[in-house]
């Protein structure tokens, strides 16, 4: 075999990939969507950065809050050198029963000091952001996952005046719930008298592409669990780009605090 001498190479490094913001998500295992839509949001100089969390497809009580053990692990699986802006726990119902407290906890074990989120957390930022009390919610969950969101809500002090749901306990069958049926679940819900917007519930469900749509027909705001997390992640992250088509929660910005 013929020797050839390697030739040691001079580089330089730039800042990487996400020059402004570098985001974080720990999503389903049984996730179809919330990654998806995500990717369709085109923001200059931001990547996000996924792991994903093994849970049970079928969404009861019990198979959410066994994700709690978990979070740290899923977090943990995003290196710290990624040196992340803002990270997320990617789903609704389980950040609800384990709670705001438990989710932090659980993603700054592994990323001390970086602003975090979830789907129901920023879903209240967005409706204080858009000044709005009184919300219908559409869910796909059973009964008793659903009342645990609007008991979530009315604790914060937000007014649920209508609630629908899908009644559907496989997260890989709502995923496949068509964008159009969706539209029109948040249009019954929020058509509702005393209704100042609707929230959309659960990342499995598909909104990026009629949330407009929806808007329109409405004239109220209209926020799922997938436009807070991403609006949220982005404004914790400093970035306050608007982006066309993903809704009026986008043409806002949140008080970040320090002045």
């Amino acid at each position: 075999m013929s020797h050839v001498d390697l030739l040691q190479l001079e580089f330089t490094t730039d800042s990487g990939i996400g020059r402004r913001a570098r985001l974080g998500l720990v999503v389903l295992e049984s996730d179809h969507t919330l990654e998806a839509e995500f990717r369709m949001l085109d923001v200059e100089g931001v990547v996000h950065y996924v792991s994903r969390i093994a849970n049970d497809a079928t969404i009861t009580p019990d198979s959410l809050t066994a994700m709690e053990e978990r979070l740290p692990v899923a977090a943990a699986l995003l290196p710290v050198e990624l040196q992340l802006d803002a990270i997320g726990y990617g789903c609704t119902s389980a950040a609800t029963l384990i709670g705001e407290h438990g989710v932090r906890e659980a993603l700054t074990s592994a990323h001390p000091g970086v602003p975090c989120s979830n789907p129901i957390s920023a879903a209240a930022a967005a409706f204080e952001a858009l000044g709005v009390r009184r919300i219908s919610v559409l869910t796909p969950y059973t009964a008793d996952v659903t009342n645990r969101i609007v008991e979530h809500f009315e604790s914060l002090g937000l007014e649920v005046v209508a609630v629908g749901s899908f009644l559907e306990p496989d997260d890989h069958v709502v995923a496949r719930i068509t964008e159009e049926v969706v539209a029109a679940g948040a249009a019954s819900v929020g058509e509702v008298a005393g209704c100042e917007a609707v929230f959309v519930s659960c990342t499995s469900l598909r909104t990026f592409g009629v949330v407009s749509t929806i808007e329109n027909r409405l004239d109220k705001p209209v926020v799922s669990s997938n436009l807070a997390l991403a609006w949220h992640l982005l404004r914790l992250a400093g970035i306050d780009d608007k982006l066309p088509g993903m809704g009026r929660l986008f043409t806002l910005g949140i008080d970040r605090g320090g002045g």
